[in-house]
């Protein structure tokens, strides 16, 4: 048997962390081909599909979230977006904050998540109309990790 290991990652953004204080359901999956093929093949037929990923920690606490397709656009609805729901209570317990960056491994079909610490969210001043404003800038986003 192949050893196959993907892993991908994201720089949490205030929203993802809960900074905000906004109501979240679940991160934002692009539907960049790379990153949607970490996650498992949803049926697009059917109103919202989704599936149970199991991760386990690095110290072998196993986190259950979910992969939701929100695709009632095709079904009278508006929302056509991929979402990884059910992860606030690993970000709670892990003190995840923004700019922190998480990160998801399969290999051989188990899943593993982890984070790295990173520096705090980048803040910019700019000034609109005459008013000096504090700006967050969002970046990071999803990416590949090559081994």
């Amino acid at each position: 048997m192949i050893n196959e290991t993907m892993s991908i990652s994201k720089q949490l953004s205030m929203n993802d962390s809960g900074e905000t204080g906004g109501h979240q359901a679940g991160m934002l999956i692009p539907k960049n081909g790379e990153i949607l093929g970490f996650f498992p093949k949803l049926d697009s037929s059917r109103k919202n599909p989704r599936a149970s990923m199991y991760f386990t920690d690095k110290y072998g606490k196993i986190w259950k979230m979910n992969f939701i397709y929100y695709n009632n656009r095709f079904f009278g609805g508006t929302r056509n977006e991929y979402r990884l729901t059910g992860m606030t209570a690993w970000f709670r317990e892990s003190n995840l904050k923004a700019g922190d960056e998480i990160i998801l491994t399969r290999s051989n079909n188990q899943l593993s998540i982890d984070y790295r610490r990173e520096n705090a969210p980048v803040m910019q001043e700019s000034i609109t109309d005459g008013t000096k404003k504090t700006v967050l800038l969002i970046g990071g986003g999803w990416k590949v990790i090559d081994y």
